[in-house]
């Protein structure tokens, strides 16, 4: 059976398990964090970095690579349109969740999990309320005007845009926060239709948990 390593937080590893999730791809999952990795690993992830996958002598490192690969061997359901600029689009997308998204959430998730849980550590709560009020206002607000009245990001049906955007939001809440649906009200009902999608809820609720 094909492996996937890489640690059950990491939104990048998650973005993967959502798209094996909705392929209904059978896998094992290897635990391994995104530091102090093995020489052994690291022959596996020459950058060093999560999550891998690794079918017999084939082994594929980058989320974004990966999705890519299974959608060629399990196509259905499809995660990326058919038509090249819708397609475009969701690539778009899936990038700017894995910058954009990530590099600002993962700024708060860092703060109160990771220095807490990781390494017994105290938050630092100025950096976290600059985040709040400076850096994450301006995602958000991108991400309400390109939703606006769509169910999903990109010809109405559900693609690897999608997972790229929300996959992070699942740290934020471990982090203790939320989007605020009084000023992000097409956000936050557009996060939970992904998150309640029968695939992805069981991914969702078990990090949570």
């Amino acid at each position: 059976m094909s492996t996937l390593h890489g640690v059950n937080l990491s939104p990048f590893v998650r973005k993967v398990r959502m798209a094996l999730a909705e392929k209904g791809i059978a896998y094992d999952n290897e635990q391994v964090v995104p530091f102090g990795q093995t020489a052994e690993f690291k022959k596996l992830s020459p950058l060093g970095k999560i999550p891998v996958w690794q079918d017999g002598n084939l082994v594929l490192p980058d989320s974004s690579v990966i999705i890519d690969y299974l959608e060629r061997i399990e196509p259905s359901p499809p995660l990326y349109p058919s038509d090249p600029a819708q397609r475009g689009r969701a690539l778009w997308y899936e990038e700017y969740g894995d910058t954009a998204v990530t590099s600002t959430l993962t700024t708060v998730f860092f703060q109160r999990f990771v220095r807490k849980n990781i390494f017994q550590q105290e938050a630092d709560e100025e950096i976290v309320k600059n985040s709040l009020d400076n850096q994450v206002p301006p995602v958000f607000d991108y991400l309400e005007g390109e939703i606006g009245d769509n169910e999903y990001l990109v010809g109405g049906r559900f693609s690897v845009g999608d997972i790229g955007v929300t996959t992070s939001v699942v740290n934020f809440r471990l982090a203790g926060e939320s989007i605020d649906a009084d000023r992000w009200p097409k956000l936050a009902a557009y996060v939970e239709r992904v998150f309640s999608r029968p695939a992805i809820k069981g991914v969702v609720e078990g990090d949570l948990s």
